[in-house]
């Protein structure tokens, strides 16, 4: 027995009068139609984060119906709430910069509303982890459900996806290769339908990565938005709810230490995006946890990418959820994963594992003998040029730039990159190395996905295709490239990153993990004597100016300092 409030009696509003709270609350639910049996159940929460703006989650309000039948089939009281909903597209200055705020109004609604679990449902990139952060946060038990990955589209015969085939098309278009009124045309085909972008980008990843951790139920991370099986799945988890609820499951008991290391060594094999590295980390951070970045890159040199999806390999989310979804690749690397770790459905990984379908013949997930790449997507890199750390997603790289030494071409900010890079002025070669400065978590603001810095104009019109590019923005999952990304400390708070200038030498040497700035330290000296920290307008007030002061480097997941279990800066009032 326990005497902890649940269903409409939890958080109850504060009057004075804890009686006559319930009274009001009561009389003011009834009006939404509800009879005393119903309100007398457990009382499930979902998030809904449908909006006009995200096609990423055009079938949130199908789920939420999915979602309620299983609640109410288990017993239970569904009630939706809306929440802020984040789409890449459709988020100035960066779907990034949104990411805190919509956890902060996940977080405190959640408090806020009498609920006794939560169903939280994801999408769009930066959704799925501002709805773990808060999930953590509150630690009431909570269960994810994904709105699952667009189907493929097609254009003259050519299987698309987005957003790799519309990064790829681009890059066409802007060299002179594909015509204004063709790249319409495409722009037509590469998302079809409802539900995340179908490639291994950071939905995907943090998809696959949330169902590794614990927190979704099997099966769940890979199938596509428009099957039967994501409504059967969505009533599973709601049904799922009902059980936490009474199990008292919470997430801190789910996404533990173990359980992260299993993430991350899940985000090595499928080569997902960079990204997943930043969520990951603000996720951990909010139950204490710090992510352990030499030990991940480690896990780099044990465990091959062994998804072939595109940016690196050659299939779409459709066929990996064909080929049984995530657990194929848990099967293949459960000697290397923690399979005690118990997840939301109330098994052990081992169990879930176990409990899947047996396998059957298929190419997408590759046997450990045979890997797409030989290594882990990714690569942590150090140096004097990123004291705090670096990312390059290798796997996605130009083997021939692994290893490079060239000529710094320096764009100062955002703006800089978007008025010079297609000057046919611009002195750049193809051995040179792009720098983009200011386009980390405060410079920016919001770390943008700009550190795909694209090829100037003049050399993509020549043929070329890749250049070593670095920068401390973010880059998007689905993007390809000799990409060195998350460069920290970023340049707009001082780091060695400000003080590059054009014409420096730069060295990257992936295996060897550094990224150095080949310059006398008595010049940088010099530099740093000169440097000023750049003006982000709009600074002063609101949210902007709470995110300035708060908001910390990749290395840290960008959360706000004060959000953290343990903040990093001490003394705080």
């Amino acid at each position: 027995m326990t005497d902890t409030p649940s269903g409409m009696k939890k958080g109850l509003t504060s009057y004075g009068d804890a009686g006559f709270s319930l009274f009001l609350r009561k009389a003011f639910i009834k009006a939404m139609g509800y009879s005393d049996a119903a309100l007398d159940r457990p009382i499930v929460g979902i998030t809904d984060t449908f909006s006009g703006y995200n096609a990423c989650h055009r079938n949130v309000p199908d789920l939420i119906e999915a979602i309620k039948r299983g609640v109410m089939l288990a017993g239970g009281l569904p009630i939706a709430f809306p929440i802020i909903s984040i789409h890449e597209s459709f988020s100035h200055p960066t779907s990034m910069f949104l990411r805190n705020l919509m956890a902060m109004d996940a977080e405190e609604m959640i408090r806020a509303q009498p609920m006794d679990s939560v169903v939280l449902i994801g999408g769009c990139d930066k959704t799925v982890p501002a709805l773990l952060m808060a999930a953590a946060s509150v630690d009431l038990p909570a269960i994810m459900e994904v709105t699952g990955p667009m189907i493929t589209g097609s254009y003259r015969g050519e299987r698309l996806g987005a957003c790799t085939d519309c990064r790829r098309f681009w890059a066409m278009h802007r060299a002179g290769k594909v015509s204004e009124a063709e790249i319409e045309a495409i722009s037509g085909k590469l998302a079809p339908g409802a539900g995340t972008c179908m490639v291994m980008g950071t939905a995907s990843t943090m998809a696959l990565t949330t169902e590794a951790l614990g927190m979704m139920l099997p099966g769940g991370a890979a199938i596509p938005a428009v099957d039967a099986d994501r409504l059967r799945h969505a009533e599973a988890t709601g049904a799922r709810a009902v059980a936490l609820a009474a199990e008292t499951l919470r997430p801190s008991q789910i996404m533990t230490e173990a359980a992260f290391g299993n993430a991350l060594r899940v985000l090595q094999a499928i080569g997902g995006s960079t990204n997943g590295m930043i969520h990951l980390a603000a996720i951990a951070g909010r139950l204490g946890i710090d992510i352990d970045a030499a030990a991940f890159d480690r896990m780099g040199a044990e465990t091959p990418v062994l998804v072939d999806l595109k940016p690196s390999g050659r299939h779409y989310m459709e066929d990996l959820n064909q080929a049984g979804g995530l657990t194929p690749l848990l099967r293949e690397i459960a000697g290397m994963l923690d399979t005690t770790c118990r997840t939301v459905s109330g098994r052990t990984l081992g169990e879930d594992i176990a409990a899947s379908p047996a396998p059957w013949p298929q190419e997408v997930v590759r046997p450990l003998a045979d890997p797409v790449y030989p290594h882990g997507g990714m690569r942590r890199l150090s140096g004097n040029l990123a004291p705090n750390g670096a990312l390059i997603k290798q796997a996605a790289a130009s083997p021939t730039l692994l290893k490079h030494t060239g000529r710094a071409v320096v764009f100062r900010s955002l703006k800089d990159l978007a008025e010079r890079v297609d000057s046919p002025e611009l002195d750049v070669e193809p051995e040179d190395i792009l720098v983009l400065k200011n386009a980390g978590p405060k410079g920016a603001p919001g770390m943008p996905e700009a550190g795909y810095l694209p090829i100037p104009k003049k050399l993509a019109a020549a043929g070329v295709k890749d250049m070593v590019r670095i920068s401390d923005a973010r880059m998007s999952g689905t993007a390809f490239g000799t990409i060195v990304l998350h460069i920290s400390p970023e340049a707009a708070v001082g780091g060695p990153l400000a003080l590059v200038e054009d014409g420096d030498q730069i060295s990257l040497d992936v295996e060897a993990g550094r990224i150095d700035l080949l310059v006398r330290e008595a010049t940088l000296a010099e530099r740093r004597e000169r440097w000023r920290p750049p003006e982000v307008p709009g600074s002063d007030r609101g949210y902007l100016k709470l995110y300035l002061d708060e908001v910390l480097q990749a290395e840290d997941g960008c959360d706000f300092d004060f959000l953290r279990k343990h903040p990093r800066r001490s003394g705080r009032l």
